[in-house]
């Protein structure tokens, strides 16, 4: 969340700034409702410190043998008003804070400002896209036909954007998280870590998904307890409440879990296949940095996501996405995006995002700098990938006329040498 004092102190810029993301922020109503806390709290401290000074002047009157029954009358009257006071300073704190956990992040100047994804701005591409001498097939033909994909039985075990990998199939789901797991920890210098694949509601405010998306998650019916909808919510959390030290930054994790969204408000998109699902495996990538390097860290974050897919040799591009296409808790955002022939169109596998001290600041996770003094530090992920919408890139980039699909190279040590998928027999 912003710091309310940034806020009040820069009111002017932090409207114009927000106002770039589309929507509209009770930042007056902040503002105010700050005031109104201010006042309840120096009211409050006025209180005390004239019953202090009654109950002295009451010990002072008892030892001289006085009758001090009005005094001591006053000193309830005014106790009984500190008491109210404080309700009231209670419920003024919960307002404030209502408002302030609903408002964004504000986006980095650096950041397009634009209203939706058509204001996305290229930074770069890689590769080239396959050329086909027959008509493509989308992932969901061609996992069906080498019979790796089942759709309909999935939706008779769980219902409607879930999906079953047999076979090769999910031998190919299982080798992509090991491969990728493996070129992080090997190669870009990340800790594996296995997180708990369900978080509270303290962790989930933490990075942000709750209040404001709870209509997103799946929670577990009498409990506090969620399944996360990224990694990103349980490892951030991992140093929730927690310093670090200084020589301790930038702290690289990596972490697979399944991952569970409800997918709430988009009905009717992607409903065909793997590219929006309410269970899907991502192997994600989380750095602690110092806010002195963080924007260093993001560059360097989304280039070890973007690895993994020239090491399959996928066709991708990279796009910084704008200020109304922007995530809520995000201060700039990478969103790389695959190529798909079948939609002759990118689409996104990764998004690399710094949130500064957004998420730092809700999760209370701060560092020790050059001085020693604690300051929020900046926290950063990234897919690194999204594991189901590589296996479907996979099966349509390297689609044969036969109908079989070339196992990229890279990929084959971990499919125990196979190097190319067919129907089974």
């Amino acid at each position: 969340m912003l710091d309310k004092n940034f806020v009040r102190e820069n009111l002017d810029s932090v409207k114009e700034k927000l106002a770039t993301r589309g929507g509209n922020y009770p930042l007056d109503e902040l503002i105010s409702t700050d005031a109104e806390w201010k006042k309840a709290i120096a009211r409050s401290e006025e209180l005390r410190r004239q019953r202090n000074e009654a109950s002295e002047a009451i010990g002072r009157l008892k030892r001289d043998g006085v009758d001090t029954s009005e005094q001591q009358t006053k000193v309830k009257e005014i106790s009984g008003e500190i008491k109210s006071l404080e309700e009231t300073v209670h419920a003024i704190e919960d307002r404030l804070n209502s408002i302030l956990h609903g408002i964004p992040n504000l986006p980095d100047p650096s950041v397009p400002v634009g209203a939706d994804e058509n204001e996305n701005r290229e930074v770069r591409r890689w590769g080239t896209a396959p050329e086909f001498d027959f008509d493509p097939l989308d992932h969901v033909d061609l996992g069906a036909n080498l019979g790796i994909l089942d759709m309909d039985r999935a939706v008779k075990i769980a219902g409607a954007r879930f999906s079953l990998l047999c076979g090769d199939g999910a031998l190919m789901e299982r080798a992509l998280i090991n491969f990728m797991l493996d070129v992080h920890i090997r190669h870009h210098g990340y800790r594996e870590v296995l997180t708990p694949f369900v978080a509270n509601s303290t962790s989930l405010f933490g990075t942000g998904n709750l209040p404001k998306f709870a209509q997103d998650l799946f929670k577990l019916e009498g409990t506090d307890y969620y399944l996360i909808p990224t990694a990103e919510v349980s490892v951030t959390n991992i140093y929730q409440g927690d310093t670090l030290d200084l020589e301790e930054l930038p702290k690289k994790l990596v972490a697979y879990t399944p991952c569970f969204r409800s997918e709430a408000g988009s009905y009717g998109k992607d409903v065909r296949g793997l590219i929006r699902q309410h269970q899907f495996n991502k192997v994600e990538l989380v750095k602690f940095s110092n806010p002195s390097v963080s924007y260093e860290e993001l560059e360097l974050l989304t280039r070890d996501a973007e690895d993994i897919l020239q090491r399959l040799g996928l066709h991708y591009r990279v796009v910084t996405l704008c200020t109304g296409d922007m995530g809520f808790s995000s201060a700039k955002t990478y969103d790389i995006e695959v190529w798909l022939p079948s939609q002759n169109r990118f689409r996104e596998i990764s998004s690399c995002s710094n949130f500064e001290a957004f998420q730092a600041r809700r999760a209370n996770i701060r560092f020790k700098n050059e001085k020693g003094k604690r300051q929020y530090l900046h926290t950063l992920n990234g897919s690194g990938l999204a594991v189901g919408r590589t296996w479907l890139a996979i099966l349509e980039n390297y689609q044969q006329k036969d109908g079989s699909v070339v196992i990229p190279e890279a990929l084959r040590p971990y499919m125990g040498g196979k190097e190319i998928l067919k129907k089974e027999e």
